[in-house]
């Protein structure tokens, strides 16, 4: 077994104590889900009713009213415009300046040898629609295709720090089922979320996504059963 080092035992003491401070103020906040404190850069806070509050380290070193508008953000029942501000605000939280952020490592995956010529067409759409429908403005992205999908036929994945874009998924059996002109929407689709997240707006299914959505002939829908071929209710 590898001897810790001191510097890896004092880092695990400091997770440690931070954990205990953060699930402490919480709780003296009101807090009575189960919280997890972890340190994915990615999501910095999240609830589901099984698991409860997920949420960064970093934010042992946040305000009660920060922490508050962690609860906001999280509790069941609360209006829209509530918990819009308060996720400006978790969002605004610099965890990075109190628990150093280790590198992003890029997701590996299996390709398979058929997967070769599906994801150089994806990319080929890419440019192609990039330059049709964007001014050659957005980034080139990477593909990565995805056996897990099951609602979902494409995926844009954007860091939640940096809001830089990291990938584009489609769903294998929506490749595999679907005629490519709605590959090629799905792609479409995608590249909308691409342009929010370039020019620094939400990525969402609202206003400005559906007015770039009708400039260019992209139907405003993100989820569809692709086991049963058919549109989702």
């Amino acid at each position: 077994m590898k001897r810790e080092s001191r510097r890896e035992r004092a880092e695990r003491e400091a997770r440690a104590a931070d954990a205990i401070l953060l699930i402490e103020r919480l709780e003296q906040l009101g807090v009575r889900w189960p919280v997890k404190v972890h340190e994915n850069r990615r999501v910095l806070v999240s609830f589901t009713d099984r698991s409860g509050l997920r949420i960064h380290r970093g934010f042992a070193y946040a305000s009660d009213r920060t922490l508050g508008a962690v609860i906001a953000f999280v509790s069941p029942g609360r209006r829209h415009s509530t918990r819009k501000r308060s996720e400006a605000e978790v969002v605004s939280f610099p965890v990075e300046n109190y628990v150093r952020l280790k590198p992003q490592r890029k997701r590996r995956t299996r390709e398979r040898p058929e997967d070769r010529k599906l994801l150089n067409e994806l990319r080929e759409l890419h440019a192609r629609f990039n330059d049709e429908h964007f001014e050659g403005k957005l980034a080139p992205v990477q593909f990565r295709i995805s056996n897990r999908m099951r609602t979902r036929l494409g995926e844009l994945s954007v860091d939640s720090r940096t809001d830089e874009v990291i990938e584009i998924s489609v769903s294998r059996r929506h490749l595999q089922r679907d005629p490519w002109d709605e590959v090629r929407h799905t792609v479409l689709h995608e590249m909308i979320h691409q342009w929010q997240a370039e020019n620094g707006t939400a990525l969402d299914h609202g206003p400005t996504f559906r007015a770039k959505a009708g400039e260019i002939g992209v139907i405003p829908r993100a989820n569809r059963a692709v086991d049963r071929l058919r549109p989702a209710s």
